[in-house]
């Protein structure tokens, strides 16, 4: 058998963690009773907790074309959690800005991620944790541009 069949290969085990990692974000928020997560929303909302946003700012902030960040926007506001509206000072520009709803949800999410990230760093040595966060950077930065 091939050596490539046998030992799991990065993407693979990439594209593995991500939905583990979706799972268990969106199994501790819906504990807390938000049952609608998406795998969008923890770095969309990490974002407009600083406040309203151009759109297009937004999509920059989350590093995808203008009909993902659509998409994501849309699914914030089907779900309440963020309103778009028509820039006073310029008609062609939308601002993203959450809602009450949104905001709560916000304070859920991001309270679910730290969690997280506070387990994985007493579970990881921080020297192979730096090491994971340095590729999958390289990963993100160089691929699929």
């Amino acid at each position: 058998m091939s050596p490539a069949l046998t030992k799991a290969l990065f993407g693979d085990v990439l594209a593995l963690a991500r939905e583990s990692w979706i799972r268990e974000m969106a199994r501790r928020v819906a504990r807390l009773g938000y049952h609608d997560y998406r795998r969008s929303d923890a770095l969309a909302l990490r974002w407009l907790v600083r406040g309203p946003f151009p759109l297009s700012t937004f999509t920059s902030a989350l590093g995808v074309s203008r009909q993902a960040a659509r998409k994501v926007v849309g699914g914030l506001v089907e779900r309440d959690l963020a309103l778009v509206n028509i820039d006073a000072g310029d008609s062609r520009r939308r601002i993203v800005q959450l809602t009450s709803r949104g905001r709560a949800y916000a304070g859920t999410v991001l309270e679910v991620l730290d969690s997280l990230n506070d387990e994985l760093a007493t579970k990881i040595d921080p020297d192979h944790l730096e090491s994971t966060r340095f590729v999958l950077t390289f990963v993100k930065d160089n691929f699929g541009l």
